[in-house]
């Protein structure tokens, strides 16, 4: 049997993860390709016009896998270990993939207010047929390689942070980070500038007391983004960028308490949407002109 896994979005919250888990239960996966022009094009012709431009993305990659596995997996994220929830465009996911699609969809409801990780792993086990024992032994595994991923994700943001170019915080989620074609690889045009860009989710994570913030976490990403901010900013910075896919609700809240974190340490911040019309010209004229003041 052959799963397939949508490589965007979701994806992205714990890439090589659900590869290396379905892999070690002796199932083929194929992943959709990095994003390219057609795959953009098919999921904005299929989207709502409300949609956000990091669903479209999603919705391509879903329509790629069509007919190519037996299965394809959409998991329902909801909420993590910290009872925070995720964005509410995960929530539907499954509904709109079975919708969409002709293909079966393989889903599981992850929601740690009802029950841990590792139960709702053993339940989508057993809809694979797989006995539990077999189940925990590949959890242990994709949780082993996603550690190691950590590990020299913390490596290199040293190696980085002390380099003699000028540091720039690349402020996004991570599939807007990792996707080249939908951020019109701005890593690569930063470093033509003789700028060493950081990732913001290559930044040890600091825990953060309540207190530190005037906000009310409320989804997963915000907590994060806020404490990794809050870490980053104990280094040398020349600037920030903060990368946000276009109608995105979520961000248009958090963008105001990421800019003031970056302002009040006189740190020069940049905000670019991103989209399905982002022209190339443009986006490298703005981060040009960014460049030139910093």
């Amino acid at each position: 049997m052959k799963i397939g896994i949508p490589q965007a979005l979701i994806y992205w919250k714990r890439p090589f993860f659900w590869e290396t888990f379905f892999q070690e239960l002796g199932f083929d996966v194929l992943l959709s390709p990095k994003t390219n022009k057609e795959i953009i094009e098919v999921g904005t012709k299929i989207s709502d016009p409300e949609t956000c431009f990091s669903n479209k993305v999603y919705f391509g990659h879903l329509k790629w896998l069509e007919g190519k596995v037996d299965l394809v997996f959409v998991p329902r994220l909801k909420t993590n270990q910290e009872k925070l929830e995720y964005c509410p465009k995960f929530f539907g996911l499954p509904d709109l993939a079975k919708i969409l699609l002709k293909t079966k969809i393989l889903t599981q409801e992850f929601d740690e207010k009802k029950k841990s990780f590792q139960q709702s792993i053993i339940e989508l086990g057993e809809k694979l047929k797989r006995k539990e024992k077999e189940t925990r032994k590949a959890l242990e595994k994709a949780l082993f390689q996603e550690g190691i991923l950590k590990e020299k994700a913390k490596e290199h943001f040293f190696e980085k942070i002390h380099s003699e170019r000028k540091k720039i915080v690349l402020i996004s989620h991570p599939y807007n980070l990792y996707d080249e074609f939908t951020n019109l690889r701005v890593k690569e045009r930063l470093e033509k500038l003789n700028i060493e860009p950081i990732f913001i989710d290559e930044v040890p994570s600091s825990p953060l007391q309540g207190q530190a913030f005037a906000i009310q976490f409320h989804w997963e990403f915000g907590k994060e983004m806020m404490e990794k901010i809050e870490e980053v900013l104990k280094y040398p910075l020349s600037g920030a960028i903060q990368i946000s896919s276009f109608a995105c609700g979520c961000d248009a809240v958090l963008k105001e308490f990421v800019e003031k974190s970056f302002k009040e340490k006189n740190i020069p911040f940049l905000y670019l949407i991103i989209d399905e019309h982002t022209g190339e010209a443009g986006f490298q004229t703005r981060l040009e002109a960014f460049v030139d003041t910093l």
